[in-house]
């Protein structure tokens, strides 16, 4: 596994660097429309309303897990791996605890929160060492967790979410890494569904590229197909809460400009959408669903970038 995840990073810095991406002029997507000392971004567009438009769209309940089980043999961007140690604290031996003789069991988990299914928090991303609101490094980052725009902040996601099966609107079962996604695709796909994108949606993007991730982990994580920067641009400008896929990065991979996460910089540092990785989409498309009530609740590491998640899809 740490060779897998060797060989991801290695691809991926040998790229070019991020300053190198983007001629930006110093405040052209900063302040945040929502304010200068705004931390949670797109969620500001989250409403009461919304989560009533969403349980409309729940017909016969039955619920999707968008997140992948998660352990020691999950491939990752980078060196990102995860160790999991069980313990039977003071039952050594056997023994059990206290006159009625209790015993329990309990965990350790050492390793990288952004592995598996993940939510990108805002301080996760930047462009040239600046990030979304024109955060520098200095003003939110310490060793200890962030100062500004952690995970804990973001609200619960409770919308209306949408899959669009990329794969089969390019005539494919799985999407070859380093294909791009473009705005035009996934308007295609938005007509394909008879759907159109809405203020406060989630959208998930399904290329079937989570299909390899058991059967051939080494080609999975080291490419993938995804989204441009254009598209992911197209998104934020129609509202969007959060753009997801079925692969680790949402990003195409390698690009085929020689960019690095070009949409990562378009949706998180300038706009403040949020990105969630390696979303397991293929049974929404098996069953021919279009939209759904998307349900978040992410755990609240208090100053964490990002964290390791489990949404619902409800229809």
């Amino acid at each position: 596994m740490r060779m897998i995840l060797s060989a991801a990073l290695a691809a991926s810095l040998s790229l070019p660097a991020l300053a190198e991406q983007h001629d930006h002029a110093e405040g052209t997507w900063h302040p945040s429309r929502y304010g200068a000392d705004d931390e949670i971004g797109a969620a500001n567009l989250l409403t009461p309303e919304l989560v009533q438009r969403a349980a409309g769209l729940v017909t016969d309940g039955k619920t999707y897990a968008l997140g992948i089980p998660v352990g020691p043999n999950t491939p990752g961007f980078g060196v990102r791996e995860l160790d999991i140690n069980i313990f039977m604290p003071g039952q050594e031996g056997g023994a059990s605890l206290g006159s009625n003789k209790m015993t329990y069991v309990d965990d350790v988990i050492m390793g990288w929160v952004g592995l598996g299914s993940q939510i990108d928090g805002l301080g996760h991303l930047g462009i040239d060492n600046v990030f979304y609101n024109g955060n520098t490094p200095a003003d939110y980052i310490t060793t200890g967790g962030l100062t500004k725009m952690g995970v804990h902040n973001i609200p619960p996601i409770v919308t209306r979410g949408i899959v669009l099966d990329m794969a089969g609107q390019a005539g494919t079962e799985m999407m070859e890494e380093g294909t791009l996604i473009s705005a035009e695709d996934i308007q295609g796909a938005l007509d394909a569904a008879g759907l159109s994108i809405e203020e406060g949606d989630v959208v998930l993007l399904h290329t079937g590229w989570l299909d390899i991730i058991e059967s051939d982990p080494e080609r999975f994580a080291v490419g993938e197909p995804g989204i441009d920067d254009e598209g992911a641009a197209w998104l934020a400008e129609q509202g969007v809460v959060a753009v997801g896929a079925d692969t680790w990065g949402l990003d195409a991979v390698p690009h085929p400009d020689g960019l690095v996460f070009p949409a990562h910089q378009e949706l998180l540092a300038k706009n403040g959408v949020y990105i969630l990785e390696n979303m397991a989409t293929g049974q929404l498309v098996e069953d021919g669903v279009s939209e759904f009530m998307f349900v978040l609740g992410q755990p609240r590491f208090e100053g964490a970038v990002q964290s390791m998640i489990n949404p619902v899809a409800i229809r």
